[in-house]
């Protein structure tokens, strides 16, 4: 076995910068990354950008699964080195580390729809790593990793921002990551989260105890630098921008700009399935077919644990097809189609409208590389066929996530429609509902602890004829295998492994985040160990305080139950 990393210096050795290496800086640019005022930034694919360290920077925690899938020993995680990297202070790295960090553009399209009114300047030339900075790109145990830190203050995208996050929204997003790797779901992950312990920035957000829709106050918030990691943080966005500017021609070196990052995309996250030395026009057929399968399966799976993007823009669509961006995400407590946690997200990217939301995202990127492909008929009759099969594709991958949640052998269209209407009428909890159906109960005694109010006697009369009539074709599948007792067993215990047990609920995690402000982060470590195992049974304990259902009064609490993107 193989010594854990214990230093910087050996953490060093591992780097490998492919990005700024194969990639254009902005010719504009800083070579020192000293470019911390917004500005329009016209042309090339990244821009070098230093951090802007925290003050008096506090350890809060580090996931020590990555840890040790990186090979990097807990140890390292607090010590003085490590704290002063990755709260966002460049100044000492150890060579061959450069002493500063990046950030990239990317364009906005929101559910299908080209936006540049948003950007400062009205040309779009704006948009992109507001308050992420990417500072290492490394090679740990033959696998490719990028190290952005979330909040380490201004780059030259930060549209008049301040460029920082809070310890509310860091605390989050550190703690989600982990848990949706856990879960089995394709994810950006949690390296470590730091607070400053005098830092403060002004957000407007909810007053204690409020149940407003909309934040009413301004609240003086702690500062805080989470890093994320990921084999890139190349986003659909980014590919739209460049395929934009190729479009209108509005450098000469635009398509060039468009190529190379298609193919740094496909060298980063797909070199494995498709042939590099392939003609790219091939390359780029292959590409969307495989991110058509990624992003389906990625979607399904989201619904399968109640997960809602909140804002699932083209910029928030990661092109290695797994989620990223947790700003004003949520999970589906109380079951409703339209569930939306982002008081700013609407309709189109709610709970089940999440794979048109997907389709609208990869219309757009099919757009982009169309690009690529003009005045060839062939690749492009191939890639339009592609895009216009997205539908279908996820159709299938969510009908084959629902026979799964459900046990069934096959997907039963009905069965599943009567399910959720009997949901939605009894106001049903949307995971602990699974969980519970899991253990295959043989009457409603076994489902109504998921119910938040008793279902009237007609009510109750459908749901028991539902759940005889689930019952039948789980013992019908069952009949096909040899042992039809031990066959059942496994249903249940395959439904136990699609239907999580712990899950993310948000009244739960803001004692968490409210606690590490005052320097506590017990509470913290404890979501971790509990959000880690969210399949497994664990003590009585942990059962009682988070295997509940929402209490009353956080069902409109701002904050909790909704919330603004103020992080």
């Amino acid at each position: 076995m193989t010594e854990r990393i214990k230093t910087i210096e050996e953490f060093a050795k591992h780097v490998d910068y492919s990005l700024l290496n194969t990639l254009t800086p902005d010719p504009q640019s800083t070579s020192d990354g000293n470019d911390h005022d917004p500005r329009q930034v016209f042309s090339g694919h990244y821009v070098p950008v230093t951090p802007t360290p925290l003050t008096a920077p506090t350890y809060i925690a580090h996931s020590e699964t990555l840890f040790a899938e990186l090979g990097l020993d807990d140890s390292l995680a607090t010590s003085k080195d490590f704290t002063q990297l990755f709260s966002g202070d460049m100044s000492a790295v150890p060579a061959p580390m450069k002493p500063f960090g990046w950030a990239t553009g990317y364009a906005l399209s929101i559910y299908g729809t080209e936006y540049t009114q948003q950007c400062p300047f009205r040309t779009g030339n704006g948009y992109g790593d507001g308050r992420a900075i990417s500072i290492i790109e490394a090679v740990f145990n033959g696998k490719r990793w990028e190290m952005q830190l979330k909040g380490a203050g201004r780059t030259p995208y930060c549209r008049g921002a301040d460029g920082r996050a809070v310890l509310r929204s860091s605390v989050r997003e550190f703690l989600v990551q982990e848990h949706m790797h856990a879960l089995g779901i394709p994810t950006s992950r949690s390296l470590s989260l730091f607070m400053s312990e005098s830092d403060t920035v002004d957000r407007p957000w909810y007053r204690e105890g409020s149940h407003s829709y909309e934040p009413e106050v301004m609240v003086e918030n702690i500062t805080a630098i989470s890093t994320r990691v990921a084999p890139s943080f190349l986003r659909v966005g980014q590919i739209e921008l460049f395929a934009r500017r190729a479009r209108c021609n509005e450098h000469s070196n635009a398509l060039n700009e468009l190529e190379a990052i298609v193919k740094h995309l496909i060298e980063r996250e797909y070199a494995g399935e498709i042939d590099t030395t392939a003609p790219l026009d091939e390359q780029v057929v292959a590409l969307a077919e495989l991110f058509r399968s990624r992003l389906t399966g990625l979607v399904s799976n989201w619904v399968r644990v109640g997960y809602c993007q909140g804002n699932f823009n083209s910029d928030n669509c990661a092109a290695g097809g797994f989620t990223l961006d947790y700003g004003p995400f949520g999970f589906c407590e109380f079951f409703e189609a339209e569930y939306q946690p982002w008081t700013g997200g609407g309709r189109h990217f709610s709970f089940l409208n999440q794979p048109i939301a997907a389709q609208k995202n990869f219309d757009m990127f099919c757009r982009s590389l169309m690009t690529l492909l003009e005045g060839n008929s062939e690749q492009l009759s191939k890639l339009n066929d592609i895009n216009d099969g997205f539908s279908g594709v996820m159709e299938s991958a969510m009908e084959s996530m629902w026979a799964t949640k459900l046990g069934l052998a096959s997907y039963d269209h009905d069965l599943l429609i009567k399910l959720l209407q009997l949901m939605l009428r009894t106001g049903a909890d949307y995971n602990m509902f699974f969980r519970e159906l899991s253990s295959i109960p043989e009457d409603m005694a076994g489902l109504t602890k998921s119910f938040y109010y008793s279902p009237k006697a007609e009510v109750l009369t459908e749901w028991e004829v539902w759940l005889k009539t689930w019952r039948e074709r789980i013992e019908k599948d069952a009949e096909a295998q040899d042992d039809q007792t031990n066959a059942i067993t496994a249903i249940a215990e395959n439904m136990r492994q699609a239907n999580p047990k712990f899950t993310w609920r948000e009244w739960l995690i803001v004692p968490a985040y409210k606690a590490a402000e005052k320097g506590d982060f017990t509470q913290i470590h404890e979501l971790q160990s509990v959000l880690t195992a969210p399949y497994d049974e664990q003590t009585e304990e942990v059962e009682n305080k988070y295997y509940q259902m929402r209490p009353l009064e956080f069902f409109s609490a701002g904050g909790v139950a909704h919330y603004s993107c103020s992080s």
